[in-house]
């Protein structure tokens, strides 16, 4: 056993400390409109904040932007993919990196709806072109037999960047321009340009992967190399995987500020608070909420390490959906108070979230190096183009008003059968534990 932490050296660290920030920072950016939309989206259609009108606007904006940011994410994932294995790893990651800050800060200067789309849509090309980039790098320089705990860390970023993002938007929006909501989100956007300072020092910090260098610029590689005999059943088998768990990660966490509303209302009601106190309870449902799903995602993600490495691959999948599903049926098919039903989303990140966390080294594990970025990024985000319908359905849905929990949790109910879905698909995924990395 070495003196080295886990293995690895300086070099090693630094490969992964990079993507780590590049990972965290590229979730921290996507989600900074999730917090502002409700004075954004009303300022750039210039109506008045807290109107019947203006959240209306916001729930139909904030759906189709959500949506927008997922085909983007769809896109960029598979186009950067690809550019990764041609480019390298480390040039990918330094170019999605910048992309993506830059189109977020862009944002802060938008004059209309229109132009914000545009700049969300910039982004979103480099968010979801930064994942692939960044696991295989990752998968590439670390030992073999630190693969797994290596990725689990790098996945960590997540959950780390929507804290960040969640206390950012607390800092400027609820605490330094609280009287001034129709310009504060536009200091929120700003902060989207830490990554490009990121991306900057990435390229002092680490060289590309040694294996990328053997191997080669992949010039003569595509999207069709991922469906040919030899490769047919790897993408399946990573697609398949991927897809289930996007609908149930998308589909829980967009009905959270929904849930979390009708919940508190529920619990306002019963108390008989006033229209103040309901407020803050409501904001205190959706802060506690969205903590305890992303806590559960850091604990479930780490989690994937033991199961992965004792279970296998295809074991530790069918342990997490079945356990998704129970989570999620508990969550929203069991009659229990709004407390209870709160306290739920623990669980729900420790599955739904938590499970994300073994795509980092599982997806680069399917493929031999000169496909590894193309195939782990087609496979990661191709899901998001169908996952892309749920922001709608949730914009519908919460216009509904009183009755928006109850639908919500209707549809929420349904979302418990897609796990289960994915227990049928294992029989077709591959194992790879234990499998070297193949050059």
């Amino acid at each position: 056993m070495s003196g080295r932490f886990l293995d690895m050296d300086r070099r090693q660290w630094l490969v992964l400390f990079a993507a780590w920030l590049g990972w965290g920072f590229d979730v921290f950016d996507g989600l900074l409109f999730n917090y502002v939309a409700p004075a954004c989206v009303p300022t750039l259609l210039g109506l008045e904040l807290g109107t019947p009108e203006a959240k209306s606007a916001t729930l139909w904006w904030g759906g189709a932007l959500t949506s927008l940011l997922l085909v983007g994410w769809a896109i960029g994932g598979i186009i950067f993919g690809r550019v990764a294995d041609r480019i390298g790893r480390k040039r990918t990651l330094m170019l999605t990196m910048a992309l993506y800050s830059i189109g977020t800060a862009a944002c802060a200067f938008a004059p209309n709806i229109w132009v914000l789309a545009v700049c969300r849509l910039v982004a979103s090309l480099g968010i979801g072109g930064e994942w692939a980039a960044g696991a295989s790098m990752v998968a590439e320089v670390v030992p073999e037999k630190r693969r797994v705990e290596a990725g689990a860390l790098l996945y960590t970023s997540a959950p780390a960047g929507l804290f960040l993002a969640s206390f950012v938007n607390w800092q400027i929006a609820g605490v330094a321009f609280a009287s001034d909501p129709e310009t504060s989100w536009r200091y929120v956007f700003l902060c989207g340009l830490a990554p490009s300072f990121v991306a900057f020092a990435v390229r002092f910090m680490i060289d590309e992967p040694e294996r990328w260098k053997a191997a080669g610029p992949a010039v003569d590689v595509g999207l069709a190399d991922l469906f040919t005999p030899a490769m047919r059943r790897a993408t399946f088998s990573g697609l398949s995987m991927a897809l289930v768990c996007l609908v149930m990660w998308w589909s829980c966490n967009a009905f959270i500020p929904t849930i979390a509303a009708g919940l508190a209302q529920v619990e306002a009601s019963a108390k008989g608070l006033d229209k103040l106190a309901t407020t803050e309870l409501i904001e205190s449902f959706k802060a506690t909420s969205t903590n305890l799903f992303n806590l559960g995602g850091l604990i479930g993600t780490l989690l994937t390490v033991p199961a992965a490495k004792y279970l296998g691959r295809r074991a530790m999948f069918g342990v997490y959906f079945v356990a998704s599903a129970a989570a999620i049926y508990g969550a929203f098919g069991l009659d229990v108070p709004p407390s209870w039903r709160l306290s739920m989303y623990f669980p729900i990140g420790l599955t739904v979230f938590g499970v994300f966390g073994s795509f980092t080294y599982d997806l680069p594990e399917l493929y031999p190096t000169r496909l590894r970025a193309t195939g782990a990024g087609f496979c990661y985000n191709a899901g998001r183009v169908i996952a892309a319908a749920g922001p709608f359905l949730v914009g519908s849905i919460a216009s509904r008003g009183a009755d928006a929990l109850q639908a919500a949790t209707s549809v929420l109910v349904l979302v418990a059968v897609v796990p289960l879905l994915g227990v049928l698909l294992l029989p077709w995924v591959i194992e790879t534990k234990g499998r070297a990395l193949e050059d």
